[in-house]
Formats: C-alpha cells, structure tokens, sequence
C-alpha cells in the first residue's frame, strides 16, 4: 500500500558514520515537496515529511548518494512482514560481521605476535615478509572489501564517510608494505631490514580492530533498540475467532480481525486486538504494556489491550480495535516517532559531520607534507598520516546523540512513559511548575460515598436503595458511585418506571406511582420540596438530595477518592523545588480539603476550561517557558497543548492524549517524577556521549599527526571510541523508575 503523500520512512542501508547520515538528510532535504529529513544513524532510518512526497524520486535520491532505501509500508500486515525481513536481514549482516571478525583476527594473531619483538624493540620478526603479505591479503579480502565496497558507494555518491578513511589508512599502509617487497633496491634488499620497512601488520592489525568494533557497536546498539523491538513483538500473529453462534472457532490472523469479531483468549496467551470482556473472568499481565508489575483481575465489562497475558481464566472478547489502532500500536508508533527525531545539539553534531571528512582528509595531506619537509622521509610521513585516517573515523560522533535517545525513550516506554518526541525531552529537564488537573489526576475521577444523611423516620439502606433505584439510569460518575455503594450493602433495589434526566439538575422516576427524585438542592426547590438542613458550603464533596413525593427523605454525600501515592508524588515535586499548583473546576472547599490532604499549598478552584488556559499561560510566563500541565480529561485539552510540557494521565480522554507530549500509561503519579528523571539522565547520556566522542578525535588527531598514536593503536582507539559511546547508551536502557529501584 501506498504511504501518505504527506510523510514517508524509510530504511537506510549502507549508513556507517555520522558523515553518512548528514549526507543522505542532506540529499532528502534538497528533493522536490521536502519540508523536513531526519536520518537516525542508530535506528538507520529516514523520516521524510512534506507535501505530494514521491516514494520512488526520493528512493533514487537516496541511491544516487551511495546508499540503500527500503519504504516502510503502512499497511499492517505488510508492515509487520517488512519488519520481519528487516530484523532477519540485520540479523544475517550481524553474522557476516562476526563472521569477517573471525577470520581477520584469525589471521591477524600470527601477524600480531610474529611482528611484537619488533615493535617492541625486542628484537627482529619472528614472521617472514612473505606470510605476512599472504596472511594480511586475506584479512584484506575478508574485511578490507567491506569498507572498499561502502567508500566506493560514498564516493560515487559524491560524498566522503569513514569507510573512506578506514580504506585510505589500511590501503596505504598495506600497498606500501607490497611495494617495499617489490622494490628491494630501495636499500631494504636484506629480509631483516626489509621487515623493518613493512607496516602489513598496521593494516591486518586496523582492520580486525575496526571490525571488532563493528560488531561490539552493533551488538550494542541492537541491545539499546531492545524495548521497541520488545513492543512490536507483544501482539502475536494470529487469534482465535468465534465463527458462528455455537461458539465454533477458527485460527485466523490478526490482520483479518475486524470491530465487532469475537475471540478466545485462552490461559497463556496474548491478547492480539483491543476489546471488550463479554464473558469469563481472568487476571492479565500488563506489565510490558502499562509497567503495571501484578496481574491486574478482569471481569465482563472491562477492557483488554494488546499484548497483555491472560494468565489464567478463558476471555471472550469483543473486538473494539485491531491492527494498527490498537493501544500497542499506537504506543510503538510514538516511541518510534520519538526515537527518530533529532535534539538540538545534533544538528550542530551534523553540520560537522557533513565536513569532517573531507578536514580529515586534509589534515592527513598536510600530516604527509609537514613530516617530509621536516626531512623524515616517505615512509615517517605515510606512517602518521595512516594514522590521522584511522583515528578520526567519526563513528562515534554520529551514534552519540540516537543511541541515548532511542535507550531512553525505550526505557521509558518500558515503565510506562510515551515521549512524543525529543523535543518534549529537552523541556522536560527544564521543568519549574507543575500545574494538576484535581478530577481524574490527583483523584480517582470516581467519587465515592461519604455520608449517608437520612431523615429522622428514614433508614440509611431504605435511603441508599430508593436513590440507587433512580441513578441506574444514569451514566454520571456521581451515579455510579450510588450504585457501587447499594451492591456494596447487598441491598435489594426497588424497579424505577419512568426515569428522565433533568440536565444540569438531577434525576426524576416513580416507584410504585411515587414521584422519586434525586438531586442538587435547587432541583428539589424548584419542585417545592421542603429541604430542613442547609448544604454545609465549608464541607468537601458533593450533596445529592433525595425527595420522595414532595417530602425530603435524606441526602448522600459524595467525594472524590485521591489517588494512591498523590502526596507523596506532590512532596518529591516540592523536594525538587518545582513548584505545584492544582486546577480545578471544583468548588472551593472540595479543592482546599484535597490540597490539604496532599501537601498542596497552591490551588484555585471554580475554573472553567478557558480558566485553566489562561492560569497555565500566566504560569508559563512566571517561569519564563518552564511549566508543566497534567491532566486527563477532554476539557484539560487546550491547558495540556498550550502547557510547554503536557503530560496525560492513562485512562484519559483522545483528545488529553493527542494535545499532551507524555502519556503515562497506568493512573500511577509517581511516574510524572520518573518522567522528569528519564528526560534528564537521557540528556545527560547524550551530552556525555559527545563528550567522550569529541574528546577522542580534538586529543587523538593531533597525537597521530605528530607520531605519537602508531596506527595500530590509532585503530583500537577508534574502535574503543565507538564501542564506549554505544555502551554508555547501552546502559541507559536499564534505567528503571527510582520508586521501582528502592
């Protein structure tokens, strides 16, 4: 199927350094109904944004630079069969890697240890000229060629990379060391000190390094990718369907299930498509989709997401979404969009990059000129420009900032934490106030029975019952809460004929021909009901009166439950020294107990939407660009888009998790924290990675150029530099939340 005109990914192959991933962005950038390119050297992928974008102009372009560009399909299936490929492909190349390594060191070790008296001064070779050339060739063949092959395809695509480098370095080194045999009239004719003169063992030596980091680089990166790659592989490929009303079943795959289809979920299996329980109870493992650490129990009626694991009970299911809607799949395509996308201090990363090359490659030159006027000779000259090309090699520039972004964002998605993108990263760790939602954030959103409050000659039960009577025809939180409290009692409630809502104001039906309504007391008023106890306006919670034919039989009190861990979420905020604030529609003493109640000493109440706005902009301003917002609700929408940080609550609303740039994916406020934290220690691991890249080429160069950094050394080197970054992103994938650590 064809991708939307307006946005396409592909997958790049032949991508070896941070010069190639600036070149192929560069190439994208130029083409025709282009607006934006993003090249993720880590995850080897291109997010192409634009209008009337042509997949196949694009792919040419891609070619014509040296490299490979595979579409990423947007039908499902098709997806799910791509990434397959890919996996199994990148797989196959990690093998061959391992295989190269293998035979180049192989051949290496007789060189390495037939040459070491020599290097070291110890002696003369225990190797002969001619094994040397024949052992070295074949790590040439076996390693060499791959680099050839990838500088061949750079060069032709008019652009220089590092297997530029690596090929100019070890080619030099292992063609003079021929020549030298070759020419023995060179005053090199005796074996011992024709020996002296051969620098095979510098490029056998590189090569087998290089490809040693290759594979260590690989392997790493493979391990920091780990969590999305653990996302797409949670929904498994089939389901059984139900076929016909005897309950028949068939294996189908999950590509054909559609809304509305009913399956088995059986004990041990994953759940392959968003839905609904019709039948049966179990409890489900969610922890690889929500972080949720128990099996969490399910019953007819509640939701099932994907990729969860039914653990003991037989479901049936009905399908409420499949494919490329479900929760997971919208879940993996925001840590992807996020892992693709680029931190500010990478663009600068790729403008230097995109000449870093060819500096090198002047550097080596001018590394050549200066030893021979300095009257060294040839051969001082090849010897520290050899090693000028090896080093710098900028493998580690270019995996310093997608490494650590797609570890975090991944480690994140694990815990429970999506992050839109990296931008929301950068503002996450700048974050001064933090602005709460009361409803469905700091509360559960279901309010529950406090006070029952009957008339004199009334029963408490009798009270419960005749209001549960009326309010079960009422969807309204309030409601449920009445009806929750009367199964809760075991209480017997009486049929209600005629019930209709008064919007705004309350309920009304008969039971048996006696008008029974339930409600606020300006309902009851406008009825001419005698209410004999004023609304205590200093009290928390919500009064709903009940009134049986014109006489008042009681009232129900109702408030909101705070979520677990909300104080000491409020009280870790505090300790950072970020400021809280609650927002809330909510009466004034409703809000002022529930601030008390965590440690809030800031809040204002009675805010309509277009309030809560205007309180999280002025709050933006007070912190100059620093304010986060979080909620859960369709009316927290426009306060979570105009926050510089929004952060929606699991269980929220389509439109709180469209505007917001973090969704937690279980109600747990602890992981506003974790959010916060994993922002921080990614930015940290980026800018140490950079560190640590930069400080390898700005010491290592000019230690080459001047003959104190041997080619040999040069290669481990740059090896070590790729394999450290890589590794220290590696690392940040274990990160786990601090409340999940104690």
């Amino acid at each position: 199927m064809t991708a939307t005109p307006d946005h396409l990914t592909f997958d790049i192959t032949g991508m070896t350094c941070a010069a190639c991933s600036a070149r192929v962005e560069k190439v994208l950038s130029r083409q025709p109904g282009v607006d934006k390119a993003s090249v993720n050297l880590a995850l080897e992928r291109a997010d192409i944004s634009g209008s009337g974008l042509d997949s196949d102009v694009l792919a040419k372009a891609i070619g014509k630079a040296g490299y490979g560009a595979i579409l990423r399909r947007t039908d499902f299936a098709a997806a799910r069969l791509a990434d397959a490929k890919r996996d199994a492909a990148r797989r196959a190349e990690e093998r061959q890697t391992f295989l190269r390594l293998v035979v180049s060191a192989l051949l290496t070790l007789p060189i390495m240890i037939g040459t070491l008296p020599m290097m070291t001064g110890l002696g003369d070779s225990w190797i002969g000229a001619g094994w040397q050339a024949i052992l070295t060739t074949g790590v040439m063949l076996a390693s060499g060629t791959r680099f050839w092959r990838e500088a061949f395809g750079a060069l032709r695509g008019g652009s220089a990379n590092m297997a530029v480098l690596v090929s100019l370095g070890t080619g030099v080194a292992y063609f003079w060391s021929l020549w030298v045999m070759a020419a023995p009239g060179t005053g090199t004719h005796h074996a011992q000190s024709m020996a002296s003169h051969l620098h095979f063992e510098a490029a056998a030596m590189v090569l087998t390094l290089v490809m040693l980091g290759k594979y260590l680089e690989a392997r790493a990166k493979s391990g920091a990718a780990g969590a999305l790659r653990a996302l797409g592989k949670l929904q498994p490929d089939t389901a059984e369907r139900i076929i016909d009303t005897a309950g028949k079943t068939e294996r189908v795959g999950i590509e054909t299930l559609a809304i509305g289809d009913r399956i088995i979920i059986r004990p041990g299996t994953r759940v392959p498509a968003d839905g609904r329980i019709i039948e049966g109870r179990s409890s489900l493992d969610e922890a690889m989709v929500t972080g949720e650490s128990l099996p969490v129990p399910r019953e007819p009626g509640d939701m099932v997401v994907t990729g969860t694991t039914n653990t003991d009970g037989v479901l049936t299911v009905e399908v409420t979404a499949a494919g490329a809607d479900t929760r997971l799949a919208r879940m993996t395509r925001l840590v992807e969009e996020a892992q693709t996308g680029q931190a500010p201090v990478q663009k600068l990363v790729d403008r230097i990059s995109a000449v870093f090359v060819p500096i090198i490659l002047v550097i080596a030159a001018l590394t050549f000129a200066g030893w021979l006027m300095a009257g060294y000779g040839v051969e001082p000259a090849m010897v520290a420009a050899v090693a000028v090309l090896v080093i710098a090699c900028p493998c580690a520039l270019g995996l310093a900032t997608p490494t650590a972004l797609v570890a975090g964002t991944g480690a994140a998605a694990r815990a429970g934490i999506l992050i839109r993108d990296i931008e929301t990263l950068e503002r996450a760790t700048s974050i001064h106030a933090i602005a709460f939602d009361k409803t469905g954030t700091l509360t559960r959103g279901e309010p529950e029975i406090t006070d029952i409050l009957p008339a004199d000659d009334v029963a408490p039960d009798d009270l419960l019952a005749i209001a549960a009577s009326i309010e079960t025809a009422s969807e309204h939180p309030l409601a449920r809460a009445v009806i929750r409290r009367a199964e809760g009692n075991g209480l017997a409630v009486p049929q209600a004929e005629a019930i209709r809502a008064v919007p705004g104001m309350g309920l009304e039906g008969r039971i048996d021909g006696t008008m029974i309504r339930v409600g606020s007391r300006a309902f009851l008023l406008a009825e001419a009901v005698h209410i004999p106890v004023e609304d205590d306006l200093h009290a928390a919670g919500t009064l709903a009166h009940v009134a049986r034919g014109d006489r008042w039989i009681g009232a129900l009190r109702l408030a909101d439950e705070l979520r677990e861990n909300a104080a000491s979420t409020i009280a870790e905020l505090n300790e950072a020294e970020i400021r809280t604030v609650m927002l809330t529609g909510d009466n004034e003493p409703t809000a002022r107990d529930i601030a008390t109640r965590i440690g809030l000493s800031d809040f204002r109440s009675g805010l309509k939407p277009d309030d809560k706005l205007k309180a999280i902009r002025t709050l933006s301003q007070e912190t100059k660009g620093h304010a986060a917002f979080v909620g859960d609700g369709l009316n927290d929408a426009p306060a979570l888009a105009a926050a510089d940080l929004g952060i929606a609550m699991a269980g929220g609303t389509d439109a709180a998790r469209e505007a917001a740039d973090i969704t937690l994916m279980r109600p747990d406020l602890r992981l506003i924290a974790a959010a916060l934290d994993v922002a921080g220690k990614t930015r940290r691991t980026i800018r140490s990675n950079l560190v640590w890249a930069l400080i390898y080429n700005l010491v290592g160069v000019p230690l080459a150029a001047f003959g104190i950094l041997p080619p040999v050394f040069a290669g481990a080197a740059m090896a070590f530099s790729s394999v450290s970054v890589v590794t220290n992103s590696a690392l940040m994938a274990r990160w786990r939340p601090r409340f999940e650590r104690s």
